[in-house]
């Protein structure tokens, strides 16, 4: 990458930053693309040359930020060398995430909000690691790597996600019905019999 493309890079970034600052405090609706650009410190008129208008920008930094927490969780899960089977590592990689988003509870307001599969699923091709490897190359790998067979491994990740989302907001923000930690052994019941229910074993 050369110098104009890393400036352009980090303008993108800057104008990244400062609208989720502005989305997570202010609120999207009463945030205005001024009021993105003057806290990046960017003219008006280099915002465009980055995004169509503040929905995009909002859609680019949910697509960043849920693939961030994946790829995180990825990378940590092969640093930890889980052993057991697809199911215990996707009961390792939903804790990274639960634990990521418990340390930054804006982000997880924020994700609860604006986050939809359409979108989630998108940016699993479209969001890369700087090494050029993307989301969705990653859970294939796992895939592949634990001698699981689904019909659709999409579905899979969908419902697992799916079910995250639904029990983290309550649970981490507000307690309720009880606090995450207790939760957990639950979440992790339903994960097991997710890959065991869809898993058609090896193959003939």
């Amino acid at each position: 990458m050369g110098k104009i493309d890393i400036k352009k890079e980090h303008k993108r970034k800057d104008l990244l930053n400062a609208a989720f600052e502005l989305f997570t405090s202010k609120g999207f609706h009463d945030t205005s693309i001024a009021d993105i650009v003057t806290k990046a410190g960017i003219a008006k008129g280099t915002f465009y040359l980055y995004f169509k208008d503040k929905t995009d920008i909002r859609n680019r930094l949910i697509s960043s930020k849920a693939t961030w927490l994946f790829r995180e969780a990825c990378l940590k899960l092969d640093r930890a060398q889980v052993t057991g089977g697809l199911d215990e590592q996707f009961i390792f990689l939903t804790d990274e995430i639960l634990h990521a988003l418990e340390a930054d509870k804006s982000l997880l307001f924020f994700l609860s909000k604006h986050l939809s599969w359409g979108i989630f699923r998108s940016s699993m091709t479209e969001e890369k690691t700087p090494d050029g490897i993307s989301a969705r190359e990653m859970y294939e790998h796992l895939i592949a790597r634990s001698g699981c067979r689904f019909d659709n491994p999409e579905i899979i990740i969908y419902l697992v996600i799916e079910l995250v989302a639904g029990v983290s907001y309550n649970a981490i923000l507000y307690h309720d019905p009880a606090d995450i930690e207790e939760l957990k052994p639950y979440l992790h019941t339903m994960i097991r019999r997710i890959v065991k229910d869809f898993d058609l074993g090896p193959d003939a």
